[in-house]
């Protein structure tokens, strides 16, 4: 049964001429079940993705198998079909970007920035070389090939669907191996479109795509073929995958929760800061794991900062992402916004003070005013978990001691960053925080195709990006000779 787009009363239609199934080896794949999609600005249904059952993974791991040798022999082939992709995610954007919107909230203009990410990463990829290595050994030399894994599993969440599916897809695929993926039950809709899309330029059985509610995921990662697992998503779901995993002692790459601390000292400029800072917590809702979480502001600007950040909230125009004039849509999903509203209750409980925001709006969709928290501390649920949404605290510290202690506390160690006009201070602070990334007056700013990303702790195993992401999708093997 093919995922449908219907224009019956109470459901929002985006402006698509195809419908979309399942894909596995090239085609349709049958299922008797759907489920729906709604959109989260107005809680209408977007459409029905077809459900896959967990006793159809034997057939869609059989296709991925099947593909595996023709796909793995021929390298020059592998580069031009993700250029080929590439161009193919690119002409879809106008296309889809609607698709997307209406599924997972954000800003039109957002959606469509991750098709264009998306063909980026799908073509650095394409121009990658696999590093294969000439040394010395004994006598004679030795060969370390990198060489594909051969099928591989995917799961992918909610927040940046398409992204963070090709994130997966390019190197796995540059590398030589097959793919069956899943995206997140919230946003199937545009993963399954762009599957159905790369039919046109991937040979039948190199990606496959599937949807369906749980235990379909549990069931993917359990399956014998896949030798490994790529996920993204929460940190307690992601322990769940590293076990299931284990017992096949699959490969697995986690990329998982973060609680991401910004660290501002008290020579920065708060004018010249502010905007950046607001929308580096802020894009996507703060749906997004390297988002900043949380402030640490030096007491001597704090209360500037403070005003700055809850100026811009107030100022931020919220709504239907299908509104050119909205920069904030809603939260996903109702458990993700009913998460955000305890976090603040819970915060305002413990004495917090309420800067800008803090109220759920009375209208359809699961809307929530961006947040700015004054008068909170670590122990605070705001300050110490990942909130994931419209909410920022803002902690005032003294000691540049006591403030890394602050940064490092707790489970993760995704991202962090130090604001600071003093680099040797700033570059001395960041070399003693324990995350994946630290960025210098800016937040998350080497998330690009070429830098390893990944974090420390709770926050996930592993990294994708970069040739450090390729390796991930390698075996080694090294061949020996003699003689010269």
């Amino acid at each position: 049964m093919r995922a449908r787009v219907t224009n019956s009363p109470g459901v929002d239609r985006p402006d698509l001429s195809t419908l979309f199934a399942a894909t596995a080896d090239g085609i349709d794949v049958p299922t008797t079940a759907t489920f729906a999609v709604l959109n989260p600005a107005t809680e209408h249904v977007v459409g029905y993705a077809p459900s896959v059952t967990p006793d159809q993974l034997d057939g869609v791991f059989a296709a991925a198998e099947r593909a595996c040798q023709p796909w793995q022999s021929d390298e020059g082939a592998r580069r031009q079909a993700l250029h080929a992709a590439a161009d193919a995610i690119d002409a879809a954007t106008d296309e889809l970007s609607g698709l997307l919107t209406a599924e997972q909230g954000k800003p039109l203009a957002e959606a469509r920035s991750e098709f264009t990410r998306a063909a980026v990463w799908l073509r650095y990829f394409a121009d990658l070389q696999l590093g294969h290595e000439d040394v010395p050994h004994l006598d004679g030399r030795a060969a370390v090939q990198r060489r594909p894994l051969g099928v591989v599993a995917a799961i992918t969440p909610w927040n940046v669907p398409l992204v963070l599916a090709v994130w997966k897809i390019a190197p796995a695929l540059r590398a030589g191996n097959t793919m069956v993926l899943k995206p997140s039950p919230f946003t199937p809709l545009t993963t399954l479109a762009v599957g159905h899309l790369l039919r046109r330029v991937l040979p039948a059985g190199v990606l496959n795509i599937i949807a369906g509610p749980d235990p379909l995921g549990a069931a993917l990662v359990a399956h014998p073929t896949p030798r490994k697992v790529s996920f993204t998503g929460s940190t307690a779901t992601g322990i769940k995958v590293a076990q299931a995993a284990a017992a096949g002692l699959k490969r697995v790459t986690l990329e998982l929760g973060g609680n991401d601390p910004a660290i501002i000292f008290d020579d920065v400029d708060v004018t010249a800061i502010a905007e950046t800072l607001f929308w580096n917590a802020f894009t996507n809702n703060g749906q997004i794991c390297r988002a900043v979480k949380r402030v640490y502001a030096h007491e001597s600007i704090h209360a500037e900062l403070v005003e700055a950040l809850a100026t811009i909230a107030a100022s931020t125009k919220v709504g239907d992402g299908s509104d050119p004039a909205v920069r904030l849509g809603p939260l996903n999903n109702p458990a993700q916004r009913d998460r955000v509203a305890e976090l603040v209750r819970d915060a305002l409980d413990h004495g917090a003070t309420v800067a800008a925001g803090g109220r759920q709006p009375a209208r359809p969709g699961y809307f929530y005013e961006p947040t700015i928290l004054d008068n909170v501390t670590d122990g605070v649920r705001v300050v110490d978990e990942e909130q994931f949404g419209p909410v920022l605290p803002v902690v005032a510290f003294r000691d540049t001691a006591d403030v890394i202690r602050s940064a490092n506390r707790g489970p993760y160690g995704l991202t962090a960053s130090v604001w600071s006009n003093d680099l040797d201070r700033a570059r001395a602070v960041a070399d003693q925080l324990d995350a994946g990334q630290v960025s210098l007056n800016v937040h998350g700013g080497g998330v690009v195709p070429h830098l390893p990303f990944g974090g420390h702790k709770l926050s996930g195993i592993g990294v994708e990006n970069g040739p450090w992401g390729l390796d991930a999708y390698c075996d080694l093997r090294v061949i020996t000779s003699a003689g010269r």
